[in-house]
């Protein structure tokens, strides 16, 4: 029998959510729940789309989990407020891994994370709450990604490696062995890290420079 889940959040990121939930797991979505300002439909996908406020109502703690399916806005903070207050009124979070994807014993993986498909985690990964992997990427051995990390896609994170909680990073990122970054980093697509960084550093590399010509003038 499936579980049943509420999916807070009505944006691009939930309605993937709903549609991963729906299709590749234990459980089945009852309905979709914002804050009561930002509702502008009151059904998404067939579904009820409840006010947070009086959620627990219709659709109470005992009987539903819940996954919170926003963006990293505000490095994460908004997300963990909602958490917290969803932990405080009693709610288990659900989690989602991509049903093809191995997950070895010795692996973690927290709670409200989401893991889309064709990423390999190895060995000894760790990967806490509140953390979103879209698809692609790669997580080496005994690396660590910390509570409330976004990690886009095809980014290489190398064995022995700290992703340091709230951090951002962007698509084809790459992260040498054994380097710790700190809290809060953004890093940008591309970007190569070969060394450990501090809290809320920025990185980012030179955009792809534009050649003043005509691609019709040449041969290729």
């Amino acid at each position: 029998m499936k579980k049943k889940l509420v999916i807070f959040g009505t944006g691009p990121f939930a309605q993937v959510a709903y549609w991963y939930f729906t299709e590749d797991s234990n459980y089945s979505v009852a309905a979709f729940t914002v804050n009561k300002d930002y509702i502008k439909d009151i059904e998404l996908n067939g579904l009820p789309v409840v006010p947070y406020e009086f959620l627990e109502e219709n659709f109470p703690s005992n009987k539903y989990e819940i996954f919170i399916a926003i963006g990293f806005g505000n490095l994460n903070k908004i997300r963990e407020k909602i958490y917290n207050e969803a932990k405080s009124k009693g709610y288990k979070f659900a989690s989602y891994v991509y049903s093809k994807i191995k997950i070895w014993t010795n692996n973690e993986i927290g709670d409200n994370t989401f893991i889309f498909e064709d990423n390999t985690i190895q060995p000894y990964a760790k990967i806490g709450h509140n953390v979103t992997l879209w698809s692609g990427n790669h997580i080496g051995h005994h690396s660590k990604i910390e509570d409330l990390c976004f990690i886009t896609s095809h980014v290489v994170v190398s064995g022995f490696v700290k992703v340091g909680e709230r951090s951002f990073v962007g698509v084809n990122a790459t992260f040498r062995d054994s380097v710790k970054i700190g809290v809060g980093n953004i890093i940008g697509a591309g970007s190569l890290i070969m060394k450990d960084t501090g809290d809320y550093e920025i990185y980012t590399v030179p955009r792809t420079k534009q050649i003043e010509k005509d691609s019709r003038d040449i041969t290729i």
